[in-house]
C-alpha cells in the first residue's frame, strides 16, 4: 500500500500555492513514514512493503542485501585492494569492463570522475555491441597489457559472454595457454559465467553476494573492483557509504536523508511532478548515468513511474512544464554561477528544486547508498516494486527471435515498408506511430506531424544505435534541445544497446507518455563473434530492430529512422531537412 494516499487533484497555479502544496505532501509523506515504522520494516527486510503477495515477497526479499553492504565491506575491501596491488605489479596497463547495464554503468561514473592514480590500470567500459566500437576500444589498449573483467549478475548476458570470447581470441597470440590470466569475473555462485571462469582458467573469479540486484550493486564487488584497479581509495568510498548507512538506519524521516529523498520524488510523481531533472556539479557529471539507470529501471513499470531526465542543458522557466522536479546535486568547491541562477530562477516560477551538496566525489559511495535506499521509498509510496524488471526481456527475446530468423535467412525482414523514404534516409513506424504513415511525403513533413503528436506531460527519448563521437552525441544533444524548446517537454538521450538493460524497462512498463526515435545505420563492420554464426554487427542490428518491435507491440509511439550508409551524413542530411521545416514555420 502506497504510503500516501492523498494526492493533488489539481496542480494550483501560483508558484506561491504549488511550492506550498509540495511542502504539505512532503511534511504528511514524512510523519506517515514515522507513524508506520517504515525505516525500521526496511530495515529488517519486510518484503511486505511493496507487494502482498507471496511468490512477489520472497523474489523482493532475496534482492535486499545492499541494505547492510557498506558497514560488512572491511574484508571485502581490504581482499579487492590487495588483488589491485598484485594485478598492478604484475605490469597491467590497462582495465577493461566488458557488461551491461548495473554491471557496467558504476565503472563508468568512475572513469569519467576519477583520475587513475599513477602505477595503476586506466578504466575502459565496453557496453556497445557497435563493431565501430568495439574496433575503438581495441586502438587504445595492448592485449598484452589488458585485464579484461567479465561482469554479469546472472552469468549469462549475451554481449559479456560474446565480448569475452573475442578478446580471448585477440590476447591468446601474446598469452598462449595462460590467456585466462587476463580475465576476471565478477558474477554470482553457480553462474554460467563462475563455470566459464574456471575452465578458462581465469586470474579470478568473484563471487558477489547473490542477494544484491544488478542496479543496487554499485558498492559490491561490481563497483568495487573496476574501481579499485584504477587506484581509487575504495576504502574511503564505503566509509562513506557506511556513514550514510547509520543515517539511513537510525535517524526519523524528517532527518534521515534516504527517507526524505525518497519521500520528495515519490511525493512528486504522485502529484505530477514525474520528470526528475538532474543537474549536477562538472567533477560528477557522470553520476548521472548510474541513477538515472536506478531510477528507470526499479519505478518505471505498472504503467507508473519516475521519468529521469540526465543531461539537459538548464534553460529559461517558460521551456518547462508543470511535470518537472529539479535535482541539484553540488560538489563543495565546484562553481557553476550559471547554473545557480538558473536554477534559483527556476525555483522562483515555482518549480520545485531539491538541493544536496556533498564534499567531494569519494563522498558519491554515500550518494550511491543515499538514492538506493531513496528508490525503495520511492517505490513505496508511488505502490510498486522496486526491486523487479519485468520487461526487460521482452528486447531480449525479440532480438533472439531475430537473431534466429538471420541465421535461416541471413538477412533482417522488415515488418512493414518506410513510411517515408529520401535520399539514404528511410523512416519506420510501430505501435501508435502507424498511423502517420502516408500523412507525409518528406523526411521533414513526417518528423513535424510525428512531434506535433506531443501533448503536455510527454517526453521525448532519442535513442541512438551507432558508435558515439563527440560530433554526433553534439549534433543529437543539439536536436534535443531545440524540441526541449519548442514543445516544452522532457527529452532524454541514451546509447543503445546500453539503455535496454536498464532505462528500457521504463520505455515499456512505465507510463505512456514517451515518444521514441531509434536512429540506426548500416552496419560497415563486420565483426565475428567466435562460436556464433554470426557476428557483432548482427547482433547490434538486431537489439535495435528487437527494441523496436518490442515498443511497437506495447503500442508505444516509435519511429526509427535508418541513416543509410553513413551516420556522419545521414544526420547532416536529418538535420538538414529538420531545419528547413522550422525556417518555414517561422522558427530559428
Amino acid at each position: 500500500m502506497p504510503v500516501s494516499k492523498k494526492v493533488f487533484s489539481v496542480i494550483p497555479d501560483s508558484p506561491q500555492d504549488l511550492v506550498a502544496g509540495f511542502k504539505n505532501e512532503l511534511t504528511a509523506a514524512l510523519a506517515q513514514l514515522d507513524t508506520q515504522h517504515i525505516r525500521e520494516r526496511i530495515y529488517s527486510k519486510d518484503a511486505s512493503l511493496w507487494k502482498s503477495d507471496k511468490p512477489s515477497q520472497s523474489k523482493i526479499a532475496d534482492r535486499l542485501g545492499w541494505l547492510q553492504l557498506p558497514q560488512q565491506s572491511e574484508d571485502r575491501v581490504e581482499d579487492i585492494t590487495a588483488f589491485a596491488t598484485e594485478v598492478r605489479k604484475e605490469g597491467f596497463r590497462y582495465a577493461v569492463l566488458l557488461g551491461m547495464g548495473g554491471s557496467s554503468l558504476c565503472s563508468e561514473v568512475a572513469r569519467e570522475t576519477f583520475i587513475t592514480r599513477r602505477g595503476y590500470l586506466k578504466l575502459f567500459v565496453l557496453d556497445d555491441t557497435d563493431p565501430a566500437s568495439i574496433k575503438a576500444l581495441e586502438k587504445q589498449i595492448k592485449p598484452e597489457k589488458t585485464l579484461f573483467i567479465v561482469a554479469s549478475k546472472s552469468g549469462t548476458t549475451k554481449e559479456s559472454l560474446s565480448f569475452f570470447h573475442y578478446f580471448y581470441q585477440q590476447v591468446k597470440p601474446y598469452a598462449g595457454r595462460n590467456a585466462g590470466s587476463h580475465f576476471i569475473a565478477i558474477t554470482d555462485n553457480g553462474t554460467p559465467l563462475a563455470e566459464l571462469g574456471e575452465r578458462y582458467k581465469f586470474r579470478r573469479v568473484f563471487i558477489n553476494p547473490s542477494d544484491i540486484g544488478g542496479r543496487y550493486a554499485v558498492l559490491s564487488d561490481f563497483g568495487l573492483v573496476p574501481m579499485a584497479l584504477m587506484g581509487i581509495d575504495i576504502a574511503a568510498m564505503m566509509h562513506s557509504a557506511a556513514d550514510m548507512e547509520t543515517l539511513c538506519r537510525d535517524t526519523g524521516a524528517e532527518t534521515n536523508p534516504g527517507l526524505d529523498l525518497g519521500a520528495e520524488i515519490g511525493i512528486s510523481q504522485t502529484i505530477g511532478r514525474d520528470k526528475l531533472t538532474f543537474v549536477l556539479s562538472p567533477s560528477i557529471a557522470a553520476f548521472g548515468y548510474w541513477v538515472e539507470q536506478l531510477i528507470a529501471e526499479s519505478t518505471g513499470k505498472e504503467g507508473k513511474g519516475i521519468i529521469p531526465v540526465n543531461g539537459e542543458t538548464l534553460g529559461p522557466p517558460s521551456v518547462y512544464g508543470n511535470d518537472r522536479v529539479f535535482i541539484h546535486v553540488r560538489v563543495a568547491g565546484d562553481r557553476d554561477t550559471t547554473q545557480m541562477r538558473k536554477l534559483n530562477a527556476l525555483e522562483e516560477a515555482g518549480h520545485p528544486v531539491i538541493r544536496v551538496k556533498i564534499p567531494d566525489p569519494v563522498a558519491l559511495g554515500g550518494e550511491y547508498y543515499c538514492w538506493e535506499v531513496a528508490t525503495a521509498v520511492a517505490g513505496l509510496i508511488i505502490g510498486i516494486n522496486p526491486f523487479d524488471e519485468p520487461n526487460v526481456a521482452e528486447s531480449k527475446k525479440n532480438t533472439e527471435n531475430l537473431l534466429e530468423e538471420w541465421k535461416g535467412a541471413k538477412k533482417f525482414k522488415e515488418t512493414s515498408s518506410p513510411a517515408v523514404r529520401e535520399a539514404d534516409i528511410s523512416i519506420y513506424t510501430g505501435g501508435a506511430a502507424t498511423a502517420l504513415k502516408g500523412d507525409a511525403t518528406s523526411v521533414s513533413d513526417f518528423m513535424g506531424a510525428f512531434l506535433h503528436e506531443i501533448k503536455a506531460g510527454d517526453y521525448v527519448a532519442m535513442l541512438p544505435y551507432f558508435h558515439q563521437t563527440d560530433a554526433r552525441a553534439g549534433i543529437l544533444q543539439a536536436w534535443r534541445m531545440t524540441i526541449r524548446d519548442q514543445y516544452q517537454v522532457a527529452t532524454t538521450l541514451l546509447q543503445g544497446p546500453r539503455y535496454l538493460h536498464s532505462t528500457g524497462q521504463l520505455h515499456k512498463g512505465g507510463p505512456d507518455c514517451g515518444l521514441y526515435i531509434i536512429l540506426t545505420a548500416d552496419e560497415k563492420i563486420s565483426l565475428p563473434i567466435p562460436g556464433e554464426s554470426y557476428g557483432f554487427d548482427v547482433l547490434h542490428h538486431a537489439q535495435a530492430m528487437g527494441d523496436f518491435r518490442s515498443l511497437s507491440d506495447k503500442g508505444r509511439r516509435v519511429i526509427r529512422i535508418h541513416l543509410g550508409a553513413e551516420v556522419d551524413s545521414g544526420l547532416a542530411e536529418l538535420m538538414k531537412q529538420i531545419r528547413q521545416k522550422r525556417k518555414a514555420n517561422g522558427r530559428r
